[in-house]
């Protein structure tokens, strides 16, 4: 199993993640929701080590159910009771410094509608720095810098329940970014966006330069997004390295229930051609290539 390395010293106290021997269960139930007592557990994550540095990009795949969204929810303390440490931006990950960590962290949820539950475009995303107390001088200028990042300034007034998946995606990544955090976490945030909205979100992400944790089954969109990439497999990191190397290993994905990236299926059967065989050191796809990283960045 390879463990990401520090880059430099105190890493963590800009903005960086370190988890080591971390492991984290849930009671089971009885099968309707109810605890029972029982005193059971399913072990969700098992004996977890890494660390990501201040503004890396890094990605999170899996299989269904290996643990990928409880890593998230841990990270912001949305789940309790772990095992092993676990620190954000320098602070352990503990009940008293929650707020801060809080603070300086976004999370866009799966569902856009979970995250926006106001009226307006410009509500949902003033939400934040009005809450943490922000004149009303500085609450517009995060609120028009978040849209200007994600190119909605002209749907600032736009109702949500008019706005499309893509739409209601990209003002979702707003409402973080109006907070100007240092860590963002996103699950699964290519689910459900068209071919276009998808690329423009890539471009976005791509833009932004601080610490990003992205969990995905979207394996092209890991490889247009973060330089590096962590494999889960049954509750642990089976693999941690270069996200072109590892996600152009058909051998290692196949194993951990993934399938190899559909831009690099194309570049295995010019392999196969050439060479009349496979392997790992014949995948590979550069942040060029087949892969999205630029674009209009229009909202449609």
């Amino acid at each position: 199993m390879g463990h990401g390395k520090d880059k430099e010293p105190g890493f963590e106290k800009k903005f960086g993640i370190k988890a080591e021997h971390l492991c984290f269960s849930y009671p089971i139930g009885n099968g309707n929701g109810i605890i029972n007592g029982s005193g059971k557990e399913k072990q969700v994550l098992q004996d977890i080590h890494f660390h990501v540095a201040d503004k890396e990009s890094v990605g999170l795949i899996g299989a269904n159910g290996v643990g990928k969204s409880t890593l998230l929810k841990l990270l912001v303390g949305l789940a309790n009771g772990y095992g092993g440490v676990l620190r954000v931006g320098g602070l352990d990950v503990e009940k008293k410094n929650l707020a801060a960590i809080r603070k300086s962290t976004g999370y866009v949820f799966q569902d856009s509608d979970s995250q926006l539950f106001l009226s307006t475009v410009y509500e949902d995303v003033a939400f934040g720095p009005r809450n943490y107390g922000y004149s009303g001088e500085e609450v517009e200028r995060r609120v028009a810098e978040a849209l200007k990042q994600v190119h909605m300034e002209e749907l600032r007034d736009r109702q949500i329940y008019r706005m499309s998946g893509g739409q209601k995606k990209l003002a979702s990544l707003a409402t973080i970014l109006s907070m100007e955090p240092q860590l963002m976490l996103l699950d699964e945030p290519s689910a459900a966006l068209d071919p276009r909205n998808r690329r423009n979100l890539i471009h976005i992400l791509n833009e932004i330069a601080v610490t990003k944790v992205i969990a995905s089954h979207d394996l092209d969109f890991i490889l247009d997004t973060c330089e590096r990439t962590l494999l889960l497999f049954d509750g642990k990191i089976v693999r941690d390295g270069k996200t072109e190397e590892i996600l152009g290993d058909r051998k290692l994905l196949e194993e951990s229930g993934l399938e190899l990236p559909l831009g690099l299926k194309g570049q295995n059967n010019n392999q196969k051609k050439e060479n009349g065989i496979g392997s790992k050191g014949d995948f590979g796809a550069g942040k060029g290539g087949t892969h999205y990283r630029g674009g209009s960045g229009k909202v449609f």
